[in-house]
């Protein structure tokens, strides 16, 4: 990883405000939540996607394959999550044009919650999540797929969410509220084996 927040900040989930519109063109639109078998596909997805967004955007500090789709054996929907760490997501200038020239759409700007920026692509699905230097939502989403990547029963353990999560729901965010017990488990359980909390 590039370079790592303190533990306190790592521990501690910051919420952001939440009186702040982060829809850069309006919510998006209402689709069913597919969760289909690992596919090595995916990794393959995201190292192209990686080359292609280190040849256009300068001064990237970090690039990292991130969620369901970083970890071999776990089903999930095809969206490749990548995190790209910039020195200062608010200069948008610097890299949400070159990531538009790639078909990116910028889609969130969250201020308040780690400086947060959300670009889409399309085909193939992608969510291009750029934080700063440092950032304790980035560590974590590290943190969480290297965990499920070592340990077959917290995988499971979250296998068995997703595929509960996924039923009647039409957005990402009813979707991850649904899981969202077993993902802050794991996270405890990460914490507690560093002995952070």
């Amino acid at each position: 990883m590039e370079r790592w927040p303190d533990e306190a900040s790592i521990v501690t989930f910051e919420e952001g405000d939440p009186s702040e519109n982060p829809w850069v063109n309006g919510r998006p639109k209402q689709e069913e939540i597919e969760v289909e078998a690992y596919s090595p596909r995916w990794a393959e997805q995201y190292e192209i996607r990686k080359a292609e967004i280190e040849a256009v955007v300068g001064g990237v500090v970090g690039v990292e394959h991130v969620g369901s789709t970083a970890v071999p054996g776990l089903p999930a929907k095809p969206v490749i999550d990548i995190d790209l760490i910039v020195a200062d997501p608010e200069r948008e200038e610097e890299y949400v044009p070159a990531l538009q020239a790639l078909g990116y759409e910028l889609t969130v700007r969250e201020r308040s919650w780690y400086q947060h920026r959300m670009l889409r692509h399309d085909s193939p699905r992608v969510n291009l999540h750029v934080f700063g230097p440092a950032c304790p939502e980035h560590a974590r989403h590290v943190l969480f797929r290297d965990r499920l990547r070592e340990q077959p029963a917290d995988r499971k353990r979250y296998a068995d969410a997703k595929i509960l999560a996924k039923d009647g729901v039409t957005n990402a965010l009813d979707y991850n509220r649904r899981k969202q017990d077993v993902v802050l488990d794991i996270y405890r359980d990460i914490f507690e084996s560093r002995g952070w909390i």
